[in-house]
């Protein structure tokens, strides 16, 4: 698609770079030469081995598990562009680590998800692109252009081919209700929500259920799935009030133990996540399936390449 003797050249740390190789190759360009590994004292140690004067750079690194160390690559790199005379750089993060602590909840509480802005923007790094933030409010930490893309295009085509019939979309809280509606909008479906509190962090009780879901297929949506607590609490209780099969789709597998026992043990059919964190070989299992987010990247980092519209990749 692009010519490779072009200003814009990908590179990846050591994060997803599966992932990475995918944009490229959509892009159809190579990789940009580069060694990130560890000095034997465990610090980071980068490489940039061809120029970059001059050129737009777009650093593909999720920070995702290990959360510190991918953070910590993709600073050291952005700064190595950077000192290296780049034109412009992206950091393109699928996933946002640090997300969910967005607020402060309680007295000295830090900030986290704001620090990984400032740190950012300090690095050297002029644009940020990521997908389905927990909180969309962290667009607003950065003071550079931030491309905030949905998952829900890719989740939906999905669901769609799989000619699914007596579709109603679920919220497993009530903060998911606009991720419900767009997904639900795509599947000419009707939504339902779960209400739910936590009497202590990390475990979810289900309170009530607001919508139909009795005699049909329900489809669980959400932006992450870690520990698996609150989805497979969430299909329980959609079984008990009559839904005849549960699936569900998430962007971010994170999947933190027991996750992926808990996802075996449960009564959903079949996990839908995408790529964004790269799935280790000890949580695959046939009942998640992964999608790829490359296509929709790519086409992103063409159109910010080519100063073109972002949001007209999406029906908005």
């Amino acid at each position: 698609m692009l010519d490779d003797n072009k200003r814009l050249r990908i590179f990846t740390g050591n994060a997803n770079p599966a992932l990475a190789k995918e944009i490229a190759d959509h892009l159809g360009i190579g990789l940009g030469d580069a060694f990130v590994g560890r000095f034997n004292n465990g610090e980071i140690q980068v490489m940039i081995d061809e120029s970059v004067r001059g050129k737009d750079i777009f650093i593909v690194q999720p920070t995702c598990q290990p959360v510190n160390d991918n953070i910590m690559e993709l600073l050291i790199m952005a700064d190595a562009m950077k000192r290296a005379s780049a034109r412009h750089i992206t950091a393109v993060l699928p996933y946002y680590g640090y997300a969910r602590q967005d607020r402060k909840t309680r007295g000295r509480e830090p900030i986290s998800a704001k620090l990984m802005a400032d740190l950012m923007t300090i690095a050297g790094v002029t644009r940020m692109v990521t997908m389905d933030l927990h909180a969309g409010q962290i667009q607003g930490f950065f003071d550079i252009p931030v491309d905030h893309l949905p998952g829900v295009p890719i989740l939906a085509d999905y669901l769609v081919s799989k000619k699914i019939e007596d579709l109603v979309v679920v919220s497993p809280d009530l903060g998911g209700v606009t991720r419900t509606r767009q997904l639900a909008d795509r599947l000419q479906a009707p939504i339902a929500i779960i209400e739910k509190r936590r009497p202590a962090p990390g475990v979810a009780e289900v309170m009530n259920l607001i919508g139909s879901v009795a005699g049909k297929t329900a489809v669980l949506v959400d932006d992450i799935v870690d520990t698996a607590g609150s989805l497979t609490e969430a299909a329980r209780a959609l079984e008990a009030a009559g839904a005849k099969e549960v699936y569900a789709c998430c962007t971010h597998a994170v999947l933190s133990d027991p996750a992926v026992q808990r996802i075996e043990a449960s009564n959903i059919r079949e996990l839908i996540v995408t790529n964004t964190i790269p799935l280790a070989p000890e949580k695959r299992t046939p009942k998640i399936t992964v999608l790829s987010v490359a296509p929709l990247l790519g086409e992103a980092i063409i159109r910010i390449f080519g100063e073109l519209s972002v949001s007209k990749l999406f029906d908005v």
